[in-house]
């Protein structure tokens, strides 16, 4: 770890970055409120502020600002949602011209539980009974699982629209683990949860008489091409968990920009990684080290190229081959 710098301006600027984390942090504030921060790095000498760098953090469609030039680099989470940017598929029309800075470890799964005595075996059984669905969502309508929910259901030419027409209707939470949840799995008034951050949610599912739904290999096939990756659970990770059920990939937090941001300051943020590693907040049992940052694991999927120069960076800390 560097030491900070020394001296008054940057005393202040350690305080500006309390001061928001701690608005943005207000456990009051729902999704889609003022929960984001987006941190400039430039002169205050003049008349007025001239940014060099701006970093957001924010929604996966956000990534259309960072290809603009709006924002230079944004967190998104998984990686998933910026392999749609690039591609030009999901929830983007065209492809981004988008590169990865640093991908943060992350080793998460979606999954799409339902109540066993309801007796559903797939979606297309709920879809063709016109099930009046009692199901579980995030209730922020940007949020990427409601993104991978919506391509589930479109892929079935259904929607969440048409399940409430049918008498379903969503029970919004905030995080995976929301007490409004959690009780109505406990209490047996939600058929279905659609969600990630399974270790909270599907542990108290499974201990009351929800399974894991399976998707069918077309489903698998669509979802592979608009970018998420699949593959089985292994029990031993999540004891509670049925060994070989097939899920969607929901890991890592890829920090990217667009691919025309000058090399020298992709290097820079990349060397920052490095020096600041130890200050930084890390998932326990999940992240490898520094070197993990740049490289292709489980829990940091990289389906978007490297940005070069941040790419040159890992590359002199002999991180790549």
């Amino acid at each position: 770890m560097e030491p900070l710098p020394h001296g008054a301006n940057f005393k202040r600027t350690k305080i500006l970055w309390e001061l928001g984390l701690h608005i943005a942090g207000d456990p009051s504030i729902k999704y889609g409120g003022n929960r984001d921060m987006c941190i400039s790095v430039g002169s205050g000498g003049g008349e007025t502020f001239v940014p060099s760098l701006k970093l957001a953090s924010g929604s996966a469609i956000m990534a259309k600002s960072v290809a603009r030039g709006d924002v230079d680099m944004a967190f998104v989470n998984p990686s998933a949602m910026l392999t749609q940017a690039y591609r030009g598929t999901g929830i983007f029309d065209t492809p981004l011209d988008l590169r990865i800075i640093g991908n943060y470890p992350s080793f998460d799964r979606f999954v799409i539980a339902f109540r066993d005595k309801l007796g559903f075996k797939t979606l297309r059984d709920v879809i063709k009974a016109k099930y009046p669905l009692q199901f579980s969502l995030r209730e922020d309508p940007t949020h990427s699982t409601r993104a991978l929910v919506n391509q589930i259901f479109a892929f079935h030419g259904t929607s969440i629209a048409q399940i409430e027409s049918w008498g379903g209707k969503v029970h919004p939470c905030g995080g995976p683990g929301d007490k409004r949840r959690l009780d109505r799995i406990v209490d047996g008034s939600l058929d279905a949860v659609f969600d990630e951050g399974i270790s909270t949610w599907l542990r108290v599912g499974v201990a009351n008489g929800m399974s894991p739904l399976d998707l069918e290999a077309d489903e698998l096939a669509h979802l592979s091409k608009l970018g998420w990756r699949h593959g089985p659970l292994k029990s031993g990770r999540f004891d509670f968990f049925p060994a070989g059920h097939t899920c969607i990939d929901f890991s890592g937090w890829p920090l990217y920009a667009r691919a025309s941001l000058p090399d020298k300051v992709a290097y820079d943020v990349a060397a920052a990684f490095g020096a600041r590693h130890d200050d930084m907040p890390w998932e326990s049992g999940t992240h490898e080290g520094i070197r993990q940052i740049g490289s292709e694991t489980a829990a940091t999927p990289m389906d978007v190229p490297l940005h070069p120069g941040a790419e040159r960076w890992y590359r002199e800390q002999g991180f790549l081959g």
